[in-house]
């Protein structure tokens, strides 16, 4: 077994203590910390082994490699850059040119430890988006919870059936996830959930409906999962209202048909949790319903600006979540000024920061950064490419494995290889707005649905409500299963 395996290996052992947690007594955020670093590790250790190098080889020799460039075109595209760069520089001193454009075989190991370095600074940049997303959303829900102000919505929801008050949470949280996204709207609906199930239990099964319809819901929206708004922005699915007509079906049956199945399932009524006070533990009246409404508006609205901020700016979402932040924060500092120490007391935002699950923000962490190893060493686009061969490449089957490995690793790094595997071929399935991408952005959305950790909606679920890995697989999978089948179904008699 060749060394490139040992990184695999470790995920997978990592992927173990993930979900036997509450087993072996260890953290989850422990275990993703430990792979996530140790994957880099050992990548960089022996960074040549792992991207199949020959450090023998001079630049050129490597950029000009065919076989290099099918495996891993990223790290050809590189050597190409740095010998274009050293020839540009040549070119300026053409004294003894001929000797200099080439650079020594001996300077590869060194080109080779650079691009470790610059695939690290590339992921990081992009998973610490997320994460200052993911803390930018959770402390703008802490807030409006710290205000009572989800009361606007729970003292409009009277119902204690269970079943109804599924369907109630489940198709709020489905359209929701279309105009925020699915990990916001995963904020928002377990800290609605908390104010109407007392319940543990039953609070967890509610959470697993929530990721479902979070996912469901974002896959037919552009801007609902980071993977469809990756094939809307780089041109795979630029009409939005063609995505919506193709995937919107499929993804409310992905829905509809776990929801169907658990009102067989469950019965009995919930039983609503007392009023809990954040700031003297009796209930805080120092909030007035105006400033209540207030805090809802602004934290809704800012939520939902976020989308339109990336829209204008074209910067990164989580720029957009900082501003909403910052303008609750403003405003939310300058309500309370005049109030005593003691009315004011958990109101803020330092106060609510205090409340943040550091743990869940790690984990994350500690997740990502691991696929994202596996990513760089070319791990998933060869898992690709062996589904494209395997699978003879036939865009139902090879889309419908996508979604259920995207329940295992993150989805956004196996859109990305499928997005550099498939050119864009007019009047093929593989046509702008083709139905190949279409069923892509539907697979990807929910099929990491299936386990709690396969989508970001998921793990904040996860973090927040301390649901179990195993828990999720016995009670929510095969809910989650069967509605992606289902919903695939729906696409293929659809097309």
């Amino acid at each position: 077994m060749g060394i490139e395996y040992i990184m695999v290996i470790i995920f997978i052992l990592g992927y173990i203590a993930i979900a036997t947690e509450h087993s072996i007594h260890i953290n989850k955020a422990a275990s993703a910390i430990l792979i996530g670093m140790l994957c880099w590790g050992i990548y960089a250790v022996w960074p040549a082994q792992h991207l199949k190098v020959d450090t023998s080889k001079t630049v050129l020799e490597l950029s000009r490699d065919a076989e290099m460039t099918e495996r891993n075109p990223a790290l050809s595209s590189y050597f190409y850059k740095i010998q274009q760069d050293h020839m540009e520089e040549v070119y300026r001193d053409p004294v003894g040119m001929a000797d200099k454009l080439n650079i020594p075989a001996e300077e590869t190991p060194h080109h080779v430890q650079h691009y470790v370095e610059h695939g690290l600074s590339h992921h990081l940049f992009d998973i610490a988006g997320i994460l200052l997303f993911l803390l930018g959303a959770m402390t703008i829900v802490e807030l409006m919870d710290a205000h009572s102000a989800f009361e606007v919505i729970t003292s409009r929801i009277s119902s204690l059936n269970k079943v109804k008050l599924l369907w109630i949470v489940s198709i709020v949280t489905f359209f929701l996830s279309a105009a925020l996204d699915n990990l916001t709207t995963a904020i928002v609906m377990i800290s609605v959930i908390r104010k109407l199930i007392d319940d543990k239990e039953t609070k967890w099964i509610f959470g697993g409906f929530i990721i479902m319809a979070a996912n469901s819901g974002g896959a037919w929206s552009p801007i609902g999962d980071v993977t469809t708004t990756m094939l809307w922005n780089n041109g795979q699915l630029p009409d939005s209202m063609a995505l919506i007509t193709h995937v919107f079906l499929p993804s409310i049956a992905s829905l509809m048909i776990p929801l169907l199945l658990a009102s067989v399932m469950m019965k009995g009524s919930v039983e609503r949790p007392g009023k809990v006070d954040h700031g003297t533990g009796h209930g805080n009246s120092s909030v007035s319903n105006s400033e209540r409404n207030l805090i809802f508006a602004l934290g809704l609205g800012g939520l939902l600006f976020v989308p339109i901020w990336k829209t204008v700016t074209h910067l990164p979402p989580y720029t957009g979540m900082m501003f909403s932040l910052g303008v609750i924060w403003v405003v939310s500092e300058l309500m309370h000024k005049k109030k005593s120490n003691e009315n004011k007391r958990g109101l803020s935002v330092i106060a609510v920061l205090q409340k943040i699950d550091t743990s869940s923000v790690l984990f994350f962490l500690g997740i990502l950064m691991a696929v994202a190893a596996l990513q760089e060493v070319g791990h998933l686009t060869a898992a690709a490419h062996f589904l494209d061969n395997a699978l003879n490449g036939n865009m139902y089957t090879i889309n419908v494995s996508i979604g259920l490995l995207s329940a295992i690793v993150d989805n956004v790094p196996l859109v990305a290889a499928a997005q550099g595997m498939y050119p864009l071929i007019e009047g093929s399935h593989f046509a702008v707005n083709g139905s190949f991408w279409q069923f892509l952005a539907y697979c990807a959305g929910t099929g990491g649905s299936i386990l709690i950790i396969g989508s970001a909606a998921g793990v904040a679920v996860m973090g927040l409500e301390h649901i179990p890995f195993g828990w999720y697989i016995k009670k929510i999978s095969l809910y989650a299963l069967v509605g992606y089948l289902g919903g695939a179904a729906v696409f293929y008699f659809m097309a």
